[in-house]
């Protein structure tokens, strides 16, 4: 059975073709292997045993009669952020417990279009507002590597989940980092696709300029993957681009030679963990050996990122966290009238951080502070966004650092929240922006945490990145460890 969860998804699929298992046993081993495992990663808000063994009867039905599909059989998991229809979708928040969505989510439902079977819900931040889990509104995960250490966040339960083998790969969500990050921290590959590039539709909005879904997983090619069935314009989405999705497969053979890379020095600064650091140079190392040429550049506004990228998503989480009042969906607590009512329940509904972000994002589009703070800070987005096209017609792609460390322990950071907002430095740059970003395994620290390192690229150069990111895994075994769990 351990075996079976060890899988990555293209090995799973032929022995599924060549019948040595089947969907089903495939799934009733992924099962086992989170009732053994979860109650100490807690990885899963809700684990959906029968839907999945419904999913795989058919998958399993559907193969028997001649039928094949992309991931056919394959069991994935969902971050608890995205709409799964008659499935209860929190968001890891106690305000919306109980809420059963009436819909599915676009990536969710070309997921299951393409095969998929879907093992569960995935722990998170709550609202996606953290970067270690801890925020989640019902119980922090852990991460697989090190029980004593978080696993990042926001996507904290979707990376561990897969570093632990408790799903072959699983969707989250990037608004600052949210993918990139708790992959880096977990050890799994993991991309954040261009805004626009997957559908946002039944994507529940933290900062609606910034949120992409997208894919964690054991492997580059796993992950072109799932994003060839996920990515793609949607009528449901007006912020989906109708810009063609490429033969992401093709671009996997691919070599390096002749690769321009930059390496932004404002992102190898000091206050880089030296084995962060180490593990990087290495990792440029090995690239510039299979023909790639490697250069320092230098990111102008970078250090305009942070405050700029806080003060528009906590004024985007203000807006869109207004609709959560108890009246339409979710939790609700009764007052003496109808204001006391909202009061009452959002007050017991939300957590610190939420409370803390939604208030901060009022106070910056309030009357008199809306352009001294709000619209400065787009201004400077728009800077930055025309950083990053000066940097792309020098290299083609960048390398950095996913995160300036690697994952720290329960409660190093929590008392200051200023320390969690810089676990995104190095991240959000990608999302005031809307490129791509890839995290795959370079190293380990000496206490035996992964290490990640990030690739971005210009807009829409997913099938780029996965060339990159695949050329660096197959001189690598970085991604094929896996923690010690049993």
């Amino acid at each position: 059975m351990t075996e079976l969860t060890s899988l990555t998804i293209a090995v799973a699929l032929d022995k599924m073709r060549a019948g040595e298992c089947s969907a089903l046993e495939l799934t009733e081993a992924h099962l086992a292997r989170i009732e053994r495992l979860d109650g100490d990663i807690r990885a899963y808000l809700t684990v959906s045993a029968d839907f999945a063994r419904e999913q795989a009867r058919a998958a399993d039905a559907a193969r028997a009669a001649g039928g094949e599909r992309p991931l056919l059989g394959i069991p994935i998991a969902i971050k608890d952020v995205l709409s799964t229809k008659g499935i209860e979708t929190t968001c890891g928040s106690k305000i919306l417990r109980g809420y059963h969505p009436l819909f599915d989510a676009t990536a969710v439902a070309r997921l299951y279009e393409a095969g998929a079977v879907m093992l569960g819900k995935l722990n998170m931040d709550e609202f996606a507002m953290g970067s270690s889990t801890e925020n989640s509104g019902f119980f922090p995960s852990a991460n697989p590597w090190n029980l004593d250490h978080v696993p990042g966040g926001s996507s904290g339960g979707s990376a561990a989940a897969v570093a632990a083998n408790m799903a072959l790969a699983t969707l989250g969500s990037d608004t600052g980092g949210s993918i990139r990050q708790p992959a880096s921290f977990c050890g799994v590959s993991a991309i954040k696709p261009s805004y626009g590039r997957v559908s946002r539709y039944g994507l529940i909005a933290y900062g609606s300029s910034f949120d992409q879904a997208g894919p964690f997983a054991r492997t580059v090619h796993d992950l072109a993957r799932i994003l060839a069935v996920i990515a793609g314009p949607d009528p449901l989405d007006s912020t989906s681009m109708p810009t063609p999705v490429p033969d992401y497969f093709a671009a996997l053979a691919g070599d390096i030679q002749g690769l321009k890379i930059g390496l932004p020095k404002e992102y190898f600064a000091e206050g880089l963990q030296p084995a962060v650091a180490s593990a990087l140079r290495a990792a440029v190392a090995e690239l510039e050996g299979m023909g790639a040429e490697a250069r320092e550049v230098s990111f102008e506004h970078a250090e305009y990122c942070l405050p700029a990228y806080y003060i528009i998503a906590m004024a985007e989480a203000s807006a869109n966290l207004a609709r959560f009042d108890g009246v339409r969906f979710g939790a609700r607590v009764d007052g003496a009238d109808l204001i006391d009512s909202y009061k009452k329940t959002r007050g017991a509904g939300f957590g610190e951080e939420v409370k803390r972000r939604i208030m901060l994002g009022t106070y910056t589009l309030s009357a008199g502070y809306y352009d001294a703070y709000y619209g400065k800070a787009q201004a400077v987005r728009t800077l930055i966004r025309r950083d990053f096209d000066a940097l792309f017609s020098e290299v083609d792609v960048l390398i950095a650092p996913v995160a300036p460390s690697t994952a720290f322990k329960f409660g190093e950071v929590t008392a200051d929240p200023l320390q969690m907002i810089l676990a995104d430095e190095l991240t959000i740059s990608a999302n005031l922006a809307g490129i791509p970003g890839l995290s795959v395994p370079c190293g380990f620290d000496a206490a035996g945490l992964p290490i990640g390192m990030q690739i971005l690229g210009a807009p829409f150069t997913e099938a780029w990145l996965l060339q990159v990111g695949a050329a660096y895994q197959r001189a690598t075994d970085w991604h094929l460890r896996s923690p010690e769990l049993g």
